[in-house]
């Protein structure tokens, strides 16, 4: 079961990538960020006033909300930290690069939850794992080559080491979602309640130092529906992902790994969409990546 509910979070995230693209498109990043979790957070408190006004009920259909500890609280802010600094180096990212480029990198973020995973958690990945895992670097390295052709030189662009810092961040949240799940016990609902609440006070004290104070970058900023659309197919996406996790037999590295095959969407729509260069030659590290997605899942 753990593994549908992660081809479902990738379902979500998949179109996430394509209304983040269309957000942040010519527009200002970090009231982009700002809106797009306050929406998501929004979309989480309808359930937990819900829960409020109706404890017996909406317990029973699985949307009760625990109470926490001080210490979990800290936990829980620790998340938030390395989502927001993930969040901050993507969107920015995204802003400058094409979407075909930005997403396949993210794509690695496997490479890193499979190392931590197997030192940490002790996790054993068997040889079909091995074979998917570095057919999937191996593609990305394949899109580098790619992304020289359309003007973007992998050495110097400081966009793309802010993806790769951003994918760094990503990985190691998810690896430490699992201590969040499976070892503090906390179910989706919450987790996702109160680390989005103090991701939006992380990014308002950012948006206070680095936009707010410019009127320039005020007027700058226009609101787009698919800033709604981010925040709630990420929340989405994010619970799919904690129930997953919630199984004590389900693997980080594998539903990492399930989460990559949301490059289908992203690459192929979002090729189309937004008009992006050299479509058909992305195809062929992107069936890479596929394969060892497939290689991992058979295994």
């Amino acid at each position: 079961m753990w593994m549908y509910l992660g081809l479902l979070a990738a379902l979500f995230l998949g179109l996430q990538n394509l209304c983040k693209k269309h957000a942040v498109e010519g527009n200002e990043v970090f009231p982009v960020l700002l809106g797009t979790v306050s929406s998501g957070f929004l979309f989480v408190s309808t359930f937990y006033i819900y829960y409020l006004l109706y404890p017996d009920y909406a317990s029973a259909k699985g949307f009760d909300f625990q109470q926490i500890s001080l210490s979990t609280h800290g936990f829980v802010f620790i998340k938030s930290i390395l989502m927001a600094g993930s969040w901050i180096l993507a969107y920015q990212a995204l802003k400058h690069l094409p979407l075909t480029i930005v997403t396949p990198i993210r794509s690695a973020g496997p490479f890193f939850t499979f190392i931590g995973a197997i030192l940490i958690y002790k996790e054993s990945p068997n040889l079909y794992q091995w074979i998917g895992f570095f057919l999937i670097i191996f593609s990305v390295m394949l899109y580098s080559r790619i992304g020289k052709k359309e003007g973007i030189d992998f050495k110097r662009n400081k966009w793309i080491f802010a993806i790769i810092g951003a994918t760094f961040l990503g990985a190691s949240s998810g690896l430490y979602d699992k201590f969040l799940i499976q070892n503090l016990n906390l179910n989706p609902q919450t987790l996702q309640f109160w680390f989005c609440l103090y991701t939006i006070l992380i990014l308002v004290i950012i948006l206070l130092i680095t936009w707010f104070p410019y009127a320039e970058k005020r007027k700058a900023f226009n609101f787009r529906w698919s800033i709604i659309a981010v925040g709630v197919l990420l929340q989405a996406a994010d619970y799919c992902y904690f129930k997953a996790l919630q199984d004590p037999d389900a693997l980080i590295m594998l539903l990492s790994a399930i989460k990559r095959s949301q490059l289908i969407i992203a690459v192929v729509i979002g090729g189309l969409v937004f008009k992006e260069k050299n479509k058909r030659k992305k195809l062929i590290p992107l069936a890479g990546i596929m394969i060892g997605v497939f290689l991992i899942l058979y295994s």
